[in-house]
């Protein structure tokens, strides 16, 4: 499993974007190494080959959700 590299991160602009369909998601938040996490998992759509598997998961730590939480702010003028 991969965590967001915040000092990496950059926006791309594409050409073509699809909105894509929602599906059943879960979340989970734990301690580790003194360090609190929030884990969102997607486990995409119900007529997949394997449904019931995780599709994809996002983990943040405090840092990452904080500047998530900016960009989120900034990118819907809120």
């Amino acid at each position: 499993m991969a965590q967001i590299d915040i000092q990496k991160i950059e926006k791309l602009g594409k050409d073509r974007n699809t909105i894509h369909e929602k599906v059943y998601t879960t979340y989970s938040s734990f301690d580790k190494y003194g360090e609190h996490y929030l884990q969102i998992d997607m486990y995409g759509r119900s007529d997949r080959e394997m449904p019931g598997k995780i599709s994809q998961s996002i983990q943040l730590d405090r840092e990452t959700a904080s500047y998530l939480i900016d960009l989120l702010k900034k990118e819907f003028n809120f």
